[in-house]
């Protein structure tokens, strides 16, 4: 269990971090999602003994990380994944780590192949490396000590479709082990296909911790887009019923308020044909926009956050 408690950090006369509280658990994927500047970074290092809180507590098990005379066995973790000497090759990089973690050396050789890094690419410099190699050698490095709790900061960064799918699938075999894997992320699609559990903060304090499916629900009611010959007809239904009815074109509607089910009966009493029904579901990125909206540090022109 990773536990944060009033966690706060100030910077002179900034405060990063302000009377921060959540858990993650094990067994779940749990997303770490805020506006950049929110300070996810700043709680991440932290939580392994970086950066030193003004006050209040992040622990790893009970118990402060730095601690830990070995900590690649109790935590792993992937934060820079370019803060590597350049001069070593991705083999002598993990073999330092697993000397000083007293982690046999047969490990190296079973976390490279697992981030498909073995061979060849195990041998080159790390300063020849792609940005997404790199971050393939920063999870390997994570796994090194097969640790139960593991920290991830953006480990998306540079990687392709195929290394994507690979990380996806990744965190949810660690969880379904019984690991804590706490992965800090600005991609909403990713994270929409890959944590079950939510942390949101915005200018360093909580917004939410819950279910991904709770949060995207306190975004704007979806609606339902209805295609019928009588849309006009229809409309006038729906509005007796109280429903918010927006007409996209002279057959197509899209109603919010009653769902989709209720809408056929009110078609089917009244008579009218349908030629679609469709529910948009609740998405991530429309609640973290509406519910982030403050916390925002640039704000472009056109209202957008960049």
């Amino acid at each position: 269990m990773i536990e944060v408690n009033r966690l706060t950090k100030r910077y002179g006369p900034t405060t990063a971090v302000r009377d921060l509280s959540f858990s993650v658990r094990p067994g779940h994927v749990t997303g770490f999602l805020g506006p950049n500047g929110a300070g996810k970074t700043t709680t991440l290092r932290m939580l392994l003994g970086l950066v030193e809180p003004t006050s209040g507590s992040a622990t790893v098990g009970g118990h402060v990380f730095r601690r830990h005379p070995r900590g690649l066995r109790h935590v792993g973790a992937l934060l820079d994944a370019g803060d590597v000497h350049g001069g070593r090759s991705g083999r002598a990089h993990l073999h330092a780590l697993a000397r000083g973690n007293r982690i046999p050396r047969r490990r190296v050789d079973e976390v490279l192949e697992e981030v498909g890094l073995a061979g060849a690419a195990a041998r080159r410099r790390v300063g020849g490396y792609s940005l997404g190699m790199k971050q393939r050698l920063g999870i390997a490095t994570a796994l090194l000590g097969d640790p139960p709790v593991l920290l991830f900061d953006e480990p998306l960064n540079g990687l392709d479709p195929e290394g994507v799918s690979w990380v996806r699938g990744l965190f949810r075999k660690l969880a379904a082990e019984g690991r804590t894997v706490f992965v800090s992320s600005h991609l909403m699609s990713e994270m929409e296909h890959t944590a079950d559990q939510l942390v949101v903060i915005g200018r360093g304090e909580l917004i939410a911790a819950e279910s991904l499916a709770e949060f995207a629900a306190r975004g704007t009611r979806p609606a339902v887009t209805v295609r019928s010959p009588d849309a006009a007809r229809l409309a006038r239904v729906l509005r007796a019923e109280g429903a918010a009815v927006a007409a996209c074109d002279e057959r197509t509607l899209k109603v919010t308020g009653p769902d989709a089910a209720r809408i056929g009966q009110l078609a089917l009493e009244h008579h009218v044909s349908l030629v679609e029904l469709t529910p948009q579901t609740a998405s991530l990125e429309t609640a973290f926009m509406e519910l982030t909206a403050d916390s925002v540090e640039y704000l472009a022109k056109d209202g957008v956050s960049r």
